[in-house]
């Protein structure tokens, strides 16, 4: 007998790209077929006001969730960046993807060679604009909205100088030419999960499907940097990065730590230790960078 499974998903291009990869992963199973479900979500709905202004990127979530405990779809596909930090209960994340290049990156208008100073630079994280007014300390920044596809528009059509984006989505949408400029992780520190795609479901779900699609070492890194992120309370809005990576049995994270405060200015700190620890070196790190003595 066919084993149906239902994949939730926003409905942009590159959720339903990002669905596909899981979906086809599970229909060159024996006796397993996947089919989709797209769904507008209410962050896709509201491209007018910033995120941060109306509850964060948890609104990307929202209707994919409420399919889930509704018994409409068996599981949900996620950019994990997207996930905020609490789940509904009973619905957790059952794993990640093997990460795609978790990096930022510059795109220019077509036909340009360099940024003109004129004209903002489109970009609606406080993350990448506290770390680009580093590299570029004559720019200015104005928020941008909507998908991917919308952003080249308005970014051809000369309403700004540049863009900044997660290299992830444009290889996905086959658009890697469009970059002008690969930041590294130490000149732009990652979002939390940049790069990994999240698939969650009932915490009772037969995860044998999903065996070959979910990476462990995807898995130790995310629990790291969102170990950092969720110990200083920061949303999907915050501007706060962690970035993970695993050589042998050893885990090393990168994380960015802002207050209000601080003016401009961040703090970055640094951890290395065993991966079996890595929710662990996640927190001992936040605290550290927090000042907490409770070490």
């Amino acid at each position: 007998m066919m084993k149906e499974i239902r994949i939730g998903t926003r409905e942009s291009k590159l959720a339903l790209i990002q669905a596909q990869m899981l979906q086809k992963h599970i229909n060159g199973l024996p006796g397993c077929s996947a089919t989709l479900l797209p769904m507008k979500t209410t962050g896709d709905k509201i491209l007018h006001i910033p995120l941060d202004q109306i509850g964060g990127k948890g609104l990307f979530l929202k209707e994919l969730d409420m399919a889930l405990q509704e018994g409409k779809t068996d599981l949900s596909v996620h950019s994990l960046k997207d996930v905020t930090m609490e789940l509904p209960e009973g619905y957790p994340l059952l794993g990640v993807s093997v990460r795609e290049d978790p990096r930022d990156v510059l795109v220019l208008p077509k036909g340009m060679s360099g940024i003109d100073f004129h004209k903002p630079i489109g970009c609606s994280s406080k993350r990448r604009i506290l770390q680009m007014k580093k590299l570029f300390p004559n720019a200015d920044f104005q928020s941008i909205r909507g998908n991917i596809e919308t952003r080249l528009e308005k970014l051809d059509s000369g309403q700004y100088s540049a863009l900044v984006l997660a290299a992830a989505g444009l290889k996905r949408l086959g658009l890697e030419q469009r970059i002008s400029r690969y930041f590294t992780v130490d000149e732009i520190i990652p979002a939390a999960g940049q790069g990994m795609l999240a698939v969650q479901g009932r915490e009772d779900f037969d995860t044998s499907v999903l065996e070959g699609f979910l990476d462990e070492n995807a898995r130790r890194m995310a629990m790291a940097e969102r170990a950092f992120v969720k110990y200083l309370d920061g949303g999907c809005s915050s501007p706060i990065a962690a970035y993970a990576e695993i050589s042998g049995d050893q885990l090393s994270l990168t994380g960015l730590y802002y207050e209000e405060q601080f003016g401009e200015e961040y703090q970055v700190g640094k951890i290395t230790g065993d991966v079996s620890q890595a929710e662990q070196l996640g927190i001992m790190l936040a605290k550290r960078m927090r000042g907490s003595k409770d070490l």
